[in-house]
């Protein structure tokens, strides 16, 4: 009779200690969850204040929109606009860059500089110097099309997909001592030597 009631005792204490053990992991497993989607809106709430650059109408490949006058397109700038630039910031610069041109050092599309630190996009077609849309005091300095403004994509044909650098410069000076005529290596140096942080999108095109 005691065996069979010791028996009873050990099989009663493994139920208990089973329940106790199911109900643990269903706890752990709950926190696991709310842990989880406490780290993804964490990150999430980081990525948001970081320094970055975005495009209503850019893709992953230039439309006829950007495309050079000189290859068929309507050579029009694209439509950009960015946000959380860190406080420090004094003025902005904004560059085109194609580092697979075959000229050895790359080929400047688009400079743009002293662009007031309280400007945050510029509408689509910006680029044209025939049509003033930027802020005041803003300088295009030259690309290498030898032209003040924007001068989109126009790759040697056969020569694969090129990628374009849209990048968003944040400076620590409110001006750069630059003139429309800059040459864009100099221009380039400049926003390079006083970028605090920068954002970047990246588009394709091939002819």
């Amino acid at each position: 009779m005691a065996l069979v009631f010791s028996i009873f005792l050990v099989d009663l204490w493994c139920i208990v200690l089973n329940h106790f053990f199911t109900k643990i992991i269903d706890i752990m497993h709950i926190l696991l969850f709310f842990l989880s989607l406490t780290w993804v809106a964490c990150q999430s709430s980081i990525a948001q204040n970081t320094f970055t650059l975005k495009s209503e109408h850019l893709g992953g490949q230039a439309t006829l929109q950007e495309v050079f006058n000189g290859c068929g397109g309507e050579n029009r700038s694209p439509q950009i606009s960015w946000s959380n630039a860190p406080k420090e910031t004094k003025s902005f610069a904004i560059t085109v860059y194609d580092p697979d041109a075959p000229t050895g050092s790359g080929w400047w599309h688009w400079l743009v500089v002293n662009v007031p630190a309280e400007t945050d996009h510029l509408p689509t077609g910006a680029g044209d110097p025939e049509r003033p849309q930027l802020p005041e005091g803003v300088i295009q300095t030259l690309n290498d099309y030898g032209q003040s403004g924007y001068g989109g994509p126009c790759p040697p044909e056969g020569h694969g997909p090129h990628q374009y650098i849209l990048t968003i410069h944040a400076l620590k000076v409110e001006k750069l001592d630059v003139q429309p005529q800059t040459n864009p290596a100099v221009v380039g140096f400049q926003i390079n030597a006083n970028t605090i942080a920068k954002a970047s999108l990246v588009f394709y095109y091939e002819r």
